[in-house]
């Protein structure tokens, strides 16, 4: 009986042992023998040496590159460790490759990372004890490096002064790199040191940008020996030179409503804003007006200013902040007399037009008569005679022939004196039926403000058109053209004059649509380039009546490149001419009158 009760409480204690083991560290079980015994005749209990699972971490050795040596730390306390097995995965992936099994310290493995891509990849090991118990290490995330690669940050397409240019390396690993940027004429192969960075990152130097023109860049990093190159960033346009400009005498004496008007030009990256400035002393400088397209001039009322000797100038401004200003002029500005002018109506007039005179005089105003005469002569006709300010009026144009007219106003004031203003001339009445009524852009590309692929032109004419006087027999279904972009610098149209017109394709002939004028800087300075495109045409109903609208879709650019992306809304709207070889169904040709874009102003494309 004692014997049976003491058999009992030994196995009670172990059953307590086991239990809280398991509460303290879950359920674990062995493979080992039995080895520890407890005898008490007649019954024997046996316990494992070993409940303790083993320890295990992989150490961290960063990029690695070509041959490396994983190493695992693995313990165990009681049995020791029986062998350890390191393993690897791409990174996030759930089949592991085992690279080695160890039994012995240190725990490693030599790994030739070549034979995997470059990557992120997991590492772990498991390490296995004497007692048959088995750890998993914490997952280590490595990255596999082998190619290194040199990225140089553009510094944007148009640069001047000393510019800061930024190198990244990836797959650097250790070693100090020579880092350095170099530059070459567009298409060269003179290549020069544009600046050294240091020799860890950032690799960042300043480049003391050289003369004006297109240039080249790349990065070069060096170690040991080897050279590794970036991939080259094309025609940075580097411009160093301010633009020109000059202002055009603007007469003397100067009273009522004056026209100045500068002349600038800039050879490189196009100028941003020309403005005619005036000062009484020399010294403080007023804008009496700012303009960003061509032609540079304004009207410009002197009445607001006090009578007495005035300096002009212009100031002339580039797309990277370069400025010119012209020789000053000094005029005589007296509005102590009387002065009247007639503004300019527009090019082209048709309809219902708004013509409207300024006019002052000490003496005080009675009344302004608005005239118009065929172009060149003296047969004046009254439009309208008003007695207050604004002095404007409507007009009819089709009580007259379509033809080129002149414009002017007689000041009338009340001793019967008249001052009669400068004429406005070659002014065009135009009220053909057939014409283009407006022409609209649209951004369907990767990148607003830049012509690309998807983006799209729409012209509207005011009637049904005949689609094979547009192109030879075409009857309206979609056939493929080429878009044509070309700066305005070499068409008399400035630098923000660049035009677009359609081509027949693999050739310079256009169809017969016309041009547009976009009034904006789309292409760099004496270049063009043609892109492939789509031409439909449609019938839609405006007010009531039914009109064609040609759109023309664009496609990828086939040749010429050199595009610019315009980042603000246009000062001015973007004009269409239509082609007069444009005709209706009863073969009518269409007006050439030049078709402002309506709405909003706005980036084009």
């Amino acid at each position: 009986m004692i014997a049976t009760a003491t058999r009992t409480a030994v196995l009670a204690v172990l059953a307590a042992v086991l239990i809280i083991s398991a509460g303290v560290a879950g359920p674990k079980f062995s493979s080992a023998a039995f080895t520890a015994q407890t005898v008490n005749a007649p019954s024997t209990v046996g316990a494992a040496k070993d409940w303790t699972p083993p320890t295990v971490s992989v150490q961290d050795q960063g990029v690695l590159r070509s041959t490396v040596s994983l190493t695992a730390v693995a313990s165990d306390a009681e049995t020791g460790i029986r062998q350890v097995v390191l393993a690897f995965q791409p990174a996030g992936a759930t089949t592991w490759t085992t690279l080695c099994t160890a039994a012995v310290a240190p725990y490693s493995c030599s790994w030739d990372t070549r034979t995997v891509p470059d990557g992120p990849y997991d590492v772990r090991a498991i390490a296995t004890d004497n007692a048959g118990y088995s750890t998993t290490s914490a997952l280590l995330r490595v990255t596999v490096g082998n190619t290194i690669t040199v990225l140089l940050s553009s510094p944007g397409d148009v640069v001047t002064g000393a510019v800061s240019l930024t190198t990244t390396l990836q797959n650097a690993g250790p070693g100090a790199y020579a880092v350095r940027v170099e530059y070459a004429a567009t298409g060269g192969a003179n290549w020069k040191t544009a600046c050294t960075a240091p020799t860890v990152a950032p690799y960042t130097c300043s480049w003391p940008t050289p003369s004006s023109g297109d240039y080249d860049l790349r990065s070069v990093a060096t170690l040991n020996g080897v050279t590794t190159y970036s991939a080259v960033l094309p025609e940075v346009l580097v411009d160093n030179t301010a633009p020109s400009v000059s202002l055009v005498d603007p007469g003397s004496p100067l009273r009522g409503t004056v026209t100045l008007t500068a002349t600038a030009s800039d050879e490189h990256s196009g100028l941003s804003r020309v403005a005619i400035q005036y000062s009484l002393n020399g010294t403080t400088w007023t804008d009496a007006c700012a303009m960003t397209v061509s032609p540079y001039s304004c009207r410009f009322s002197t009445t607001s200013l006090s009578t007495g000797t005035y300096a002009f100038r212009a100031v002339a401004t580039d797309t990277v902040g370069l400025t010119s200003t012209s020789a000053s002029i000094s005029r005589l500005v007296d509005n102590s007399v009387a002065s009247v002018a007639m503004e300019d109506p527009g090019a082209y007039l048709s309809g219902t037009a708004t013509l409207t005179a300024s006019a002052n005089s000490t003496a005080g105003v009675s009344s302004v008569a608005i005239q118009f005469a065929p172009r060149g002569t003296t047969s004046w006709t009254t439009v309208c005679t008003t007695v207050t300010s604004p002095y404007a009026c409507t007009w009819d144009t089709k009580a007259v022939a379509d033809g080129s007219y002149d414009f002017r106003a007689i000041l009338t004031d009340p001793t019967g004196k008249q001052t009669i203003s400068a004429s406005v001339t070659a002014r065009n009445i135009d009220n053909r039926a057939v014409r283009g009524v407006d022409v609209q852009t649209a951004n369907g590309g990767a990148t607003a403000g830049r012509l690309d692929a998807g983006d799209t032109i729409a012209f509207t004419y005011s009637t049904q058109m005949s689609p094979g006087s547009i192109s030879a027999g075409w009857n309206g279904t979609a056939i493929p053209v080429n878009v044509r972009l070309r700066d305005g610098a070499p068409l008399g149209t400035g630098s923000t004059g660049d035009t677009l017109d359609i081509v027949q394709p693999g050739t310079t002939t256009p169809l017969n649509l016309g041009s547009v004028l976009l009034r904006g800087d789309y292409i760099r300075n004496n270049k063009t380039s043609f892109f492939n495109g789509t031409m439909t045409a449609n019938t839609i109903t405006v007010n009531g009546l039914p009109v064609t609208v040609v759109q023309i879709t664009v496609g990828a650019n086939i040749s010429g490149g050199a595009l610019r992306t315009v980042t603000t809304a246009g000062a001015s709207a973007m004009v269409w001419t239509p082609s007069a070889a444009a005709r209706d169904l009863s073969g009518n040709p269409s007006s050439v009158s030049p078709v402002t874009e309506s709405g909003a102003l706005d980036r084009e494309f």
